[in-house]
C-alpha cells in the first residue's frame, strides 16, 4: 500500500512542479493568470485546505460514531490532527476516516480540473490535488499500520491528555 502511495505521490508532484513552473514561463510570457491561480493555490493549500482537511476527518469520526472530536496541531512540526479521546476505532473505521480528506478533495479537484480546463483555474486546481497528496501522507502512513501484521484485529484510539494514539492487537485464546 505504501509503495502504490508513494508512486502516486511523486507523480503528482511532477504534474504539480510542471504545472507551476508552466505559469511561471507563461507568466514571463505576460500570461499571468495561470500563475496567480498558482499562488492563491499555495496560499489557500498551506491555510484554509488544512483547516478543510481536518474538518473531513472530523465529520468522519462524527460518522462512525465518536461523540466529540477535538482538532489540535504542532505548528512547528507543520502537523494538524483530529481525535476522539478514548474511541476505539477498527481497521474498517480508521480507512474511512484516514481517507474521507484524501478522496473528497480529490473528487472535488478532479471534477473542477474538468470544469476549468480551458481556464486559468486549471493550475489552481492541479496545485491544488497536488498539494492536498501530500498532506494525506501521514492519513497513508497512520494506516498501515493496519496492514503491517496480516491476519491480526488491529484497533486504535487516542487519548487526549496525553497526546498519544495507542494501536493494539485482540489477542484471540485457543
Amino acid at each position: 500500500m505504501i509503495t502504490i502511495f508513494m508512486v502516486y505521490q511523486v507523480a503528482l508532484v511532477l504534474v504539480g512542479l510542471f504545472f507551476f513552473t508552466r505559469s511561471i514561463v507563461l507568466f514571463f510570457n505576460d500570461y499571468r493568470e495561470p500563475f496567480y491561480s498558482s499562488l492563491a493555490a499555495l496560499v489557500f493549500s498551506f491555510s484554509l485546505l488544512i483547516v478543510i482537511h481536518e474538518l473531513l476527518h472530523g465529520a468522519a469520526l462524527k460518522i462512525t460514531g465518536a461523540r466529540k472530536v477535538n482538532f489540535g496541531g504542532y505548528l512547528k512540526k507543520f502537523i494538524f490532527y483530529a481525535e476522539a479521546d478514548r474511541f476505539v476505532l477498527n481497521r474498517k473505521q480508521f480507512v474511512f476516516i484516514a481517507l474521507t480528506p484524501l478522496v473528497v478533495i480529490k473528487l472535488i479537484s478532479l471534477v473542477a480540473i474538468v470544469v476549468f480546463l480551458n481556464t486559468p483555474l486549471l493550475y489552481f486546481f492541479i496545485f491544488l490535488m497536488s498539494a492536498h497528496s501530500l498532506f494525506c501522507a501521514g492519513d497513508v502512513g497512520l494506516l498501515s499500520v493496519f496492514y503491517k501484521y496480516p491476519g491480526h484485529e488491529i484497533f486504535t484510539f487516542d487519548v487526549k491528555k496525553e497526546k498519544t494514539s495507542y494501536y493494539y492487537s485482540r489477542v484471540f485464546s485457543p
